[in-house]
């Protein structure tokens, strides 16, 4: 059902894309500098494209560039639950260790705790 309900969405989704594209496909310039800079420079580089496609990589440079930010902004998140992984294993092993050392403190904990101190 769920899968269904996926497919649903994503083609609702691309239906909205192509009726956007269709209705801004006129050609627009985009200029890299203001013709007041490009005057000054003595160059000024523009594209023609349609609009949808500025549209498109715009949303794109701006998904990538959130998508960036917020690696970098997890990368403490991250670091610490690597950290919190090798310390769960160490303890682990550890564990192991000691229960091969000591299997019968596991069968009562009662006793394991009286015998210890």
């Amino acid at each position: 059902m769920m899968a269904y309900l996926r497919y649903a969405f994503a083609a609702l989704v691309a239906a909205v894309f192509v009726i956007v594209a269709l209705a801004n496909r006129a050609m627009v310039e985009v200029k890299i500098l203001p013709d007041t800079l490009a005057a000054l420079f003595g160059f000024n580089f523009s594209l023609s494209m349609p609009l949808f496609v500025l549209l498109g990589v715009a949303i794109g440079a701006g998904l990538l560039l959130g998508f960036i930010w917020e690696w970098f902004r997890e990368h403490g998140i991250r670091a610490e639950a690597a950290r919190l992984r090798r310390e769960q294993a160490a303890m682990r092993s550890e564990l192991k260790r000691v229960e091969k050392i000591a299997p019968q403190a596991r069968k009562d904990d009662v006793l394991a705790l009286v015998d210890g101190s």
